[in-house]
């Protein structure tokens, strides 16, 4: 059920000469805790953001460089324009059913005093938790099309705030988040997260990116004055513009917890709404894959002696996921271009390899095939499969497919976070909606809360996730990573990580291996969310491991979440409801150091007992030595009980939930 509820005020359209528009120049959350005005120094627009009696941004210039001329001073206010909007929105999938979308908005329309007269309007819409703002350029005889040479928009923060950032060239993202003062970061990836010496959480990112290119952030040398940097084309420009036209949405989250970032959904209310009428087919699911084989060395992608991606191990594996309840089986390697990584067909398959065998013994077993379209970057060989490639799948009752772009850079030349990769990337996902097909991307542009419009973009990389652990030669991801991409990259959207590895011993590079216990595995099936989860084991190593039952009971839609403790880099808890049933599940992760965890249980119902099973680190455990031992206990609980829990160093605690009927 949907309720959309529409508050209007009165709307305000004021000449600025001649008027007290001190109160008109200004707007606030609906709750009145988060303040942004607005003005002009000589002519040029800026904003502040203040929270309570914390100012947040001091004053931040906004405007552009154009190819040719700028769009950023010599600007008088024509209007301001003041309005509230308020509703309840369900998603079809997603960390909690319903979404409340409440703001006051000011709208700013500029004029420059120039003969050319051209116009440029700023939407400021303020929420409880944060802001968004960006420039509408409007139909007008001086500015039709367009290029952008630089975005001049500024954050201005007041003080050297603790960051957790990413160095702007990580490739694909896949990068491990550094702690830095602001004043000491370089060019840094968004979602960029801070502390405040004054409590406060906040993280700048971006919405609805949409033909254009993905923000950055670089600092005024030595300073804490942060200025957007936008990802360009190889010859320079940074995006072509076609008026009407609009930018992405720049925000900023402030809260008072960092459990609170993780509960913000101002992103996802910042995105339109679905534009996909028929959702029947687009179903949240856990997945298994022969994939992890390969890192070992035990199979290869390309065809051979030891091809992964054939019809009788697809078939083993499609047998293991019924008998454990996982809806899908991933296959990578099942098409010619593997030999070279490049020239890839997505029409045709390995003569080992028989998709509609495959796919016919999956509908008798209730599991459906995940497919895959890996591209080494050839985007344009790519692009001229695409309706054939998603034809193909369709035929075959394929509804989700892995698509990868391994290639570091798009068709030899452009990045994949330019207007370049933007653009390719919508329209893999809009195509592949046009055939009832669900998209897992992986190397993509940073995510930026798509997912509402086209809700078959159902998760998405971009993040350095376990498979670092089989091939990465500094040996790994360290515990403390996973401690931190729940407030950096798990704030953009869901992360196809790929936890749930239970072999740690790794005979390819024995240097490197998962750096965590076996119950921190469990935890991060619930801590890192993705609506498409996999267990990213060889099934054999899931067998006769009684602590496997904690991932094949944990569903991966959700009603309610909520984070009963977290400190960035050190611990985290998070708790979430199923979405079809009365069962909440906990993941809870440390760290390098070991602690005793404490989880209240608050969320529960009042007045109801419950039974917890509870999978935790068994004596002795330490991701370094003895990472294995998982202990398994059943304990009565309610709303008013606190679990006291040791975790070891590397370590993590799984819990199921259910009512005490």
């Amino acid at each position: 059920m949907k309720y959309i509820y529409y508050i209007p005020l009165l709307t305000l359209l004021i000449a600025v000469s001649g008027c007290n528009t001190s109160q008109k120049e200004s707007v606030t959350s609906p709750d009145q805790q988060i303040k942004v005005k607005i003005g002009l120094q000589e002519g040029r627009l800026y904003y502040t953001v203040a929270k309570k009696d914390q100012t947040i941004l001091g004053r931040s210039f906004l405007g552009f460089e154009l190819q040719g001329s700028s769009l950023k001073d010599r600007f008088t206010i024509t209007g301001i324009r003041h309005s509230s909007f308020y509703e309840q929105w369900d998603q079809p999938w997603g960390e909690e059913m319903t979404v409340e979308n409440h703001y006051n908005e000011m709208i700013v329309d500029l004029q420059e005093t120039t003969p050319s007269a051209r116009k440029l309007s700023v939407v400021f819409r303020v929420f409880n938790d944060g802001l968004g703002f960006r420039y509408l350029f409007s139909e007008q005889e001086n500015l039709k099309e367009f290029v952008i040479m630089d975005e001049l928009t500024e954050f201005n923060l007041l003080q050297d705030h603790e960051a957790w950032g990413l160095a702007h060239d990580t490739k694909f993202y896949e990068g491990l988040y550094e702690k830095l003062n602001v004043s000491c970061l370089d060019t840094v990836c968004t979602p960029l997260t801070l502390e405040t010496a004054g409590g406060l959480y906040l993280t700048i990112h971006e919405a609805n990116l949409t033909d254009y290119a993905a923000m950055k952030l670089t600092p005024t040398k030595g300073s804490t004055q942060l200025k957007v940097y936008l990802t360009p084309w190889t010859t320079g420009e940074k995006v072509f513009i076609q008026v009407p036209g609009a930018t992405p949405w720049r925000i900023m989250i402030i809260v008072e917890t960092p459990g609170d970032l993780i509960l913000s959904r101002l992103m996802l209310n910042l995105n339109e709404p679905s534009k996909i009428a028929d959702i029947s087919w687009i179903k949240p699911g856990r997945y298994i894959g022969i994939w992890w084989g390969m890192y070992m060395k035990k199979h290869t992608w390309e065809m051979g002696p030891k091809h992964g991606a054939t019809t009788k191990n697809t078939k083993q594996y499609m047998d293991f996921a019924a008998k454990h309840g996982f809806s899908g089986v991933l296959v990578e390697g099942w098409n010619p271009g593997w030999e070279k990584w490049s020239n890839y067909s997505f029409t045709e398959s390995y003569p080992d390899f028989d998709i509609e065998e495959v796919t016919r013994y999956g509908r008798e077993k209730g599991v459906a095939l995940i497919g895959h379209h890996e591209t080494g970057g050839e985007v344009a060989r790519y692009e001229e499969q695409m309706e054939d490639a998603f034809a193909y799948y369709k035929k075959h009752g394929v509804h989700a497919v892995k698509t990868g772009y391994v290639g570091g850079i798009l068709d030899g030349k452009e990045r994949h976070s330019s207007q370049f990769g933007v653009r390719h990337y919508r329209k893999i996902i809009e195509t592949a909606a046009r055939y009832q097909i669900m998209i897992d991307n992986h190397e993509p542009v940073m995510p930026t809360g798509l997912q509402r419009t086209w809700p078959n973009l159902i998760t998405q990389e971009g993040v350095r996730g376990q498979e670092w652990d089989a091939w990465d030669v500094d040996e790994g991801n360290p515990p403390v990573h996973t401690t931190v991409i729940p407030f950096t990259r798990g704030l953009a959207g869901p992360m196809d990580f790929t936890p749930v590895t239970f072999n740690f011993e790794n005979p390819v590079l024995p240097q490197t291996r998962v750096q965590t216990t076996i119950a921190k595995q469990l935890a991060l099936f619930v801590v890192l969310y993705s609506p498409l989860q996999m267990a990213s084991d060889m099934i054999e190593n899931y067998e006769n491991r009684p602590e496997f039952e904690f991932i094949t009971s944990c569903p991966v839609n959700w009603s309610a979440t909520t984070v009963p403790e977290a400190k960035i880099g050190e611990y985290v808890t998070i708790a979430r409801k199923d979405r079809d049933s009365e069962a909440w599940f906990v993941g809870s992760i440390t760290g390098e150091h070991a602690r005793e965890a404490q989880i209240d249980l608050s969320f529960l119902d009042d007045n109801r007992s419950y039974i917890a099973t509870i999978y935790r680190d068994g004596k002795d455990a330490d991701w370094r030595s003895n990472p294995y031992p998982v202990e398994i206990e059943e304990r009565t609980v309610d709303s008013g009980t606190v679990l006291v829990i040791n975790q070891a160093s590397g370590g993590g605690t799984a819990i199921r939930i259910t009512p005490n009927l």
